[in-house]
């Protein structure tokens, strides 16, 4: 009955530490400027589909000055944590990563200039 009650009370707790998770979209616009010969802009991070290993790459507006991304995706937190990149080379290179707070509705617009602390 002692180890019954245990595993009831195990089970209940693991549940009860679950946060629940929302759909969210993040819109990015990203100036790029003084670079010339831009091969790739890409963004890493944390959170699924984020890595930190791998970039997603953001589409030309203008090429090599403005670029966006649109990205959808599952999470129970509240901000994730970024950085960009050109040419596979990390900006604000020895300094934090972005904070990307999450808006209270479903979509998020992050506006940022590479290499530049917001």
């Amino acid at each position: 009955m002692k180890k019954t009650m245990l595993a009831l009370w195990a089970t209940l707790t693991l549940f009860a530490c679950v946060q629940p998770a929302y759909e969210k979209t993040v819109v990015i616009t990203l100036k790029v400027e003084g670079i010339k010969d831009i091969q790739t802009v890409g963004v890493r991070g944390e959170g699924a589909p984020l890595s930190w290993d791998e970039d997603i790459y953001l589409q030309p507006v203008v090429k090599d000055s403005l670029y966006t991304l649109t990205a959808t995706a599952r999470t129970g937190y509240t901000f994730t944590e970024i950085k960009f990149t050109v040419n596979g080379q990390f900006e604000l290179e020895g300094k934090p990563n972005r904070r990307l707070e999450f808006a209270e509705g479903d979509t998020t617009f992050y506006n940022a200039t590479y290499n530049v602390e917001k």
